[in-house]
């Protein structure tokens, strides 16, 4: 029997909304289940509705201390957020400035030729998997760092933001390249047609137009940096304390995360449940990086189609 055309668009957009509907309902699942899992830290009772000893938010959100299997434990996770903190800050200082320049040299500058060996080489460095990455820091940037900067620690802050904007860096490069191929040749023709030179052009025209979509790909970078576990729990420093200095050891929230769920009873104890309190928290944090970059990207979006 045949199927009219109209049946067939009807079950087109129904498999799309399917499609679609079944990553709301995945995101919907893994947010149902980290409160689930997190809430006993505050509330006192587990899934069971058994009664555990339960955490004061604001003392475990600022608190100073991360020590939850000493004898007298402490469940302050301060110096965890400010670990993710400076972490993703500093790879970003490095990661940015890379992948912008990366992208505008790739887009408007690099002859055809290069083009065609950099920007494989670029997102081969994305398919590089964490661990690789963790062992070049390990093996090869701790000792740098000792012998330079003649330091006890040679996985320490830096070490992780250096890995960290390794791993950013092709993130930020693709989408920001995609994002200066969107200008349309046109404007560049008009503001070399009227004087400004190839800089001025890239500068003053290219990348104002390009503003939506070079912003969405420095948020990414950061949520990348920030959520990432394997490189920070190789070459961080495992150290659960506020840092003074980027040669100082961190534990990021994905590290403790990582190494400490092993120790845990599932389901039975505090610090199970605490761990998925942090998890939490992180979640929060990238999603709320997540929609920075969407809010940035519609409005910059309006602007550089206004200047157009």
């Amino acid at each position: 029997m045949l199927v009219s055309r109209s049946s067939k668009e009807k079950l087109i957009r129904a498999g799309f909304l399917i499609c679609a509907s079944a990553s709301i309902l995945a995101l919907g699942l893994i947010m149902y289940f980290l409160i689930t899992e997190a809430l006993p830290t505050f509330t006192g009772f587990d899934a069971m509705g058994e009664k555990i000893s339960g955490l004061n938010f604001f003392d475990f959100i600022f608190g100073t201390d991360w020590k939850p299997i000493s004898s007298h434990p402490r469940w302050g996770i301060l110096p965890l957020i400010m670990g993710s903190f400076w972490v993703t800050l500093l790879s970003s200082l490095i990661a940015i400035p890379l992948g912008i320049m990366t992208a505008v040299y790739l887009a408007e500058i690099a002859p055809h030729k290069v083009r065609e060996i950099v920007k494989p080489m670029v997102e081969l460095l994305a398919s590089l998997p964490s661990v690789v990455i963790g062992f070049f820091g390990m093996v090869v940037v701790a000792p740098i760092l000792l012998e330079l900067f003649n330091i006890r620690f040679g996985v320490n802050m830096l070490n992780a933001s250096i890995m960290l904007a390794f791993m950013a860096v092709p993130t930020i490069t693709s989408i920001a390249e995609d994002a200066i191929h969107s200008v349309p040749d046109e404007v560049r023709e008009g503001s070399l047609a009227l004087g400004a030179t190839r800089f001025e052009t890239i500068w003053r025209v290219v990348l104002p137009a390009s503003l939506s979509g070079l912003s969405t790909a420095v948020i990414l970078g950061m949520s990348r940096s920030i959520g990432e576990t394997m490189v920070v729990l190789m070459v961080a420093g495992g150290a659960a304390r506020i840092p003074t200095s980027i040669f100082d050891p961190v534990r990021p929230m994905p590290a403790s995360i990582a190494a400490e769920m092993g120790e845990t009873s599932f389901g039975l104890e505090r610090h199970y449940f605490a761990l998925f309190a942090i998890a939490m928290v992180l979640f929060i944090i990238t999603f709320l990086f997540n929609l920075l970059a969407d809010h940035i990207a519609h409005k910059y979006k309006q602007v550089g189609s206004a200047s157009l």
